[in-house]
């Protein structure tokens, strides 16, 4: 399992690291686009439909993705799109994951179906106009995810239960504790406050995510960085609570050794448009 893990997590980066670091956006947003449609073809499998409804559902994402794409979308300003989205998630997030794994498949399969697509097609509209932004930006937001995950892992296995009785969501991913999600925070706000002091001292002509709201006072940036950690762990269960109702492991096979798409890209799919919104915000 470790050796398949560790091909294909190579031959991942071997595709995307070269599209990212591109000089122009166009290549990565398309490999990226490529992954989200293959997500929705898995939110379609495990809310219940079919091969060919599911094919479908990862044609139609592709097409919306590259509509938005051809209209122009990855330079115009956002900033109302971000907004509601941004709202959407934090409080339908809260909201499904309080009601639980049950009363998942007790909402219309329909609307499960169009909720996820739609969170697929944001978030890939926030990394395409994040990379169009620049490298440096971009990397700095997917970087904050895979920090929050990794402290979250080793705080939860060297801490885990030792300040907490309780667990974190033990309904939905019993394996997660509170120390875990205080770990992944804690690694967030010191990768914050280094991104931007490393933007500082290379005079870097991309401003990460960080420096932008660092603009704005070392508060706020300890506040955003707490909070999309926190809304990291929001992306991560609610993509677990799915995976329990549909009484699976991995949201597909796709991935050999990690699972599906999904199971790699749940914790951005609310992080991503949450931080095109507070970017967004403060160009205000």
């Amino acid at each position: 399992m470790l050796k398949q893990r560790v091909i294909t997590a190579l031959i991942m980066l071997l595709i995307l690291l070269p599209a990212m670091f591109y000089r122009s956006p166009e290549p990565f947003c398309a490999i990226a686009l490529v992954l989200i449609a293959a997500g929705a073809w898995e939110w379609a499998r495990l809310n219940g439909y079919g091969p060919s409804a599911s094919l479908a559902v990862g044609a139609v994402c592709a097409l919306l993705c590259a509509a938005a794409w051809w209209s122009g979308w990855l330079d115009r300003s956002l900033a109302g799109l971000w907004l509601v989205a941004g709202a959407v998630w934090v409080l339908a997030g809260a909201w499904v994951l309080r009601r639980g794994v049950s009363a998942w498949s007790a909402h219309p399969r329909t609307l499960r179906l169009l909720a996820g697509l739609l969170a697929l097609c944001l978030a890939w509209l926030a990394v395409a106009q994040a990379r169009v932004i620049g490298v440096n930006f971009l990397l700095s937001i997917l970087v904050l995810v895979w920090v929050a995950d990794i402290g979250a892992y080793f705080a939860g296995r060297t801490f885990g239960g030792r300040f907490s009785r309780s667990k974190l969501a033990p309904s939905i991913s019993p394996g997660k504790s509170w120390e875990g999600v205080w770990g992944g925070m804690a690694g967030v706000i010191v990768l914050a406050f280094a991104w931007r002091w490393l933007d500082s001292a290379w005079a870097s002509t991309v401003p990460s995510f960080y420096t932008h709201l660092g603009q704005h006072g070392g508060w706020l940036l300890l506040i955003v960085a707490v909070f999309l950690a926190a809304m990291s762990v929001v992306g991560d269960l609610f993509e677990s609570l799915v995976k329990r109702s549909a009484s699976v492991k991995d949201s597909s096979g796709l991935l050999p050794g990690h699972g599906g798409v999904l199971d790699r890209v749940d914790a951005l799919l609310p992080t991503l448009p949450l931080a095109m919104m507070l970017y967004s915000v403060s160009q205000i």
